[in-house]
């Protein structure tokens, strides 16, 4: 029963990861209002929460549950998948850490101002992300099904 609650956790936090990076794309503005950018922190928060539970319950499946280490070690899919999930960690720290920066002016209540540049590099990080994820999806689905490659 165990082996079903962290599939399912797993399952769970990648579909958490999908909404809420999908719902940082939408809420995203040039100029975002005070509610939207808290939000987006919001949404960030949970982001990273998800990004925690499927790695952790990732982990568990691997070394406890599911079809044993050896069989996700030998798979190509496997390693592509964990590189894309760390590609995406590394280039989800930039929004995360622009989120985290209206803080200060959130809590006072002053909506963010953000130049059109970091507009464009954020909503490119986050298409990016999104994309990655699709990626990290389609290899877990051919690592599941024992391609080799």
């Amino acid at each position: 029963m165990m082996a079903v609650f962290v599939a399912f956790l797993h399952f769970f936090a990648a579909f958490g990861l999908a909404a809420t990076l999908f719902a940082e794309l939408m809420l995203l503005r040039p100029e975002p209002t005070l509610r939207e950018a808290r939000l987006l922190q919001w949404c960030d928060r949970w982001y990273g929460l998800f990004a925690g539970i499927v790695l952790g319950a990732g982990l568990f499946r691997v070394l406890y549950y599911a079809k044993g280490t050896a069989f996700y070690m030998s798979n190509p899919f496997f390693h592509l998948k964990i590189a894309l999930y760390v590609i995406t960690g590394l280039i989800s720290i930039y929004p995360t850490i622009t989120f985290l920066r209206w803080s200060k002016d959130l809590k006072a209540g002053i909506a963010p101002v953000i130049s059109s540049q970091q507009y464009k590099r954020l909503r490119s990080i986050l298409l990016l992300e999104l994309a990655l994820l699709t990626a990290i999806l389609a290899s877990a689905s051919l690592m599941a099904r024992g391609i080799a490659s």
